[in-house]
């Protein structure tokens, strides 16, 4: 590396709580990009900033560098203000699939690159390869005419965008260093920058199943998110959204898919109907589509009643590579093999869910990593037949767990029953958007 500063200087600088050099992280950054640092040096710099932070200073220079890893995008040849929405993350949270294709039939232009499944969350491109023929592996001259002429697009990292953070989002997730703040907002705000986005709508979960459990890390990450934004000129808002229990009631990939359809079918689940319509109120907003989020709300309930949302996603399955018959027939769709039922132990009421417990036996089935090179089944998954409030009776189903092996059935729904919580009385229901930042 340049500057005579060595690796270790590096890492031992930020171990021991130093500020770094912007100039000396952009270089570290770049080299390990290029491959003259090994896993295990960078490993080192994450965990100690996992550990120390990073100021504002610091931050502003890690995102940059990871932006100008690659290619940043021009979509100046797409009219309108393009809008994405980024999720930190969560337990049932499909509501990538729905909103860009409720935006785009709205009109506005959707560029998205997603990620994959990282611990105990879900991956967009994961749900969207359940459907067949679905490509996420496209070119940037097919995303950039996908966006013009589709109105969304749906890819994966490409080696040209952001390479630093494709590199990164896989080390993060073996490394326990995935539920670090500044190195969740770098590479979020990285990769988003470098779609060729205009404005941003940030998903920002809290509870049991978010990397940020506490309401008061929520709300540091979007204003974090919010100022990198701020700093690089684009306009960014953001809602702060529950996670103290699964969105929706279908949790692994082909489910969620199903789930996400019905939706713009107008026959999902309340609270996944209502954080989709609200985050898409929002990219409405920032799109100049609508001048207010009533007036977002009631193009987007039009969208649904009339169609052309579930219109649009086919055409975004079809633009693809995917088959959009699978929209109209699940059966096209990957299917477990078999059922089996958790059961109540007592009367009561669902009291509580650790989400992330739920996420973490979704992964023990199948549907979800436990390594970077692990295979994920697209047919496993759970229903949630109980949520928090509701009444059960003792034998009575709360989950079904849709399985293809047995071997790791018995230990999945121990898993589900620990993470179920029962009482006498139901809890006081929990707000779905807990606060709006901007």
């Amino acid at each position: 590396m340049a500057r005579d500063v060595t690796p270790y200087e590096i890492i031992k600088a930020k171990r021991e709580g130093r500020t770094l050099e912007p100039g000396a992280i952009r270089e570290f950054i770049a080299a390990y990009t290029r491959g003259d640092l090994p896993d295990y040096q960078m490993s080192a710099l994450c965990m100690a900033v996992f550990f120390r932070g990073l100021d504002s200073e610091e931050l502003g220079a890690w995102t940059q560098a990871m932006l100008e890893s690659g290619e940043v995008l021009d979509l100046s040849e797409t009219p309108g203000i393009k809008v994405d929405k980024h999720s930190t993350g969560g337990v049932g949270d499909k509501v990538s699939l729905s909103l860009a294709a409720l935006a785009a039939a709205c009109g506005v232009p959707v560029p998205m690159i997603s990620g994959r499944g990282l611990g105990h969350t879900g991956g967009t491109l994961d749900k969207l390869e359940s459907i067949p023929g679905f490509r996420v592996d496209l070119s940037v001259a097919d995303y950039r005419r996908l966006v013009r002429d589709v109105g969304a697009c749906l890819i994966g990292q490409t080696a040209t965008l952001a390479p630093a953070d494709k590199k990164l989002y896989a080390l993060r997730d073996v490394t326990a260093t995935v539920d670090c703040l500044p190195l969740i907002a770098s590479s979020i705000m990285s990769k988003k920058l470098a779609e060729g986005i205009d404005a941003l709508v940030l998903d920002v979960k809290t509870g049991s199943g978010a990397f940020m459990k506490r309401l008061e890390d929520s709300r540091a990450l979007a204003r974090t998110m919010i100022g990198i934004g701020a700093a690089m000129k684009r306009k960014v808002t953001a809602l702060i959204t529950d996670m103290d229990q699964p969105l929706g009631r279908a949790v692994g990939n082909a489910l969620e898919v199903i789930e996400a359809v019905d939706m713009l079918r107008g026959q999902a689940p309340e609270d996944y109907t209502e954080v989709t319509l609200a985050l898409t109120a929002e990219m409405l907003v920032l799109g100049g589509k609508a001048a207010t989020e009533k007036e977002a709300r009631e193009r987007l309930k039009r969208s649904v009643e009339d169609g052309s949302a579930l219109r649009k996603l086919k055409e975004i399955v079809q633009a693809q590579g995917g088959n959009p018959k699978a929209i109209d027939d699940y059966s096209l769709l990957p299917q477990a093999r078999a059922s089996s039922e958790v059961l109540a132990p007592r009367d009561g009421f669902v009291t509580g869910i650790d989400t992330e417990a739920v996420g973490l036996a979704a992964v023990a089935l199948g549907a979800g990593r436990l390594r970077t090179d692990s295979i994920i089944d697209p047919a496993v998954g759970f229903t949630l037949l109980r949520k928090v409030g509701e009444p059960v009776k003792a034998g009575e189903p709360v989950v079904r767990v849709h399985y293809n092996n047995e071997g790791p059935l018995q230990d999945v729904k121990d898993r589900l029953l620990a993470a179920y919580r029962f009482g006498p009385q139901a809890p006081p229901p929990r707000p779905l958007i807990v606060e709006r930042l901007e």
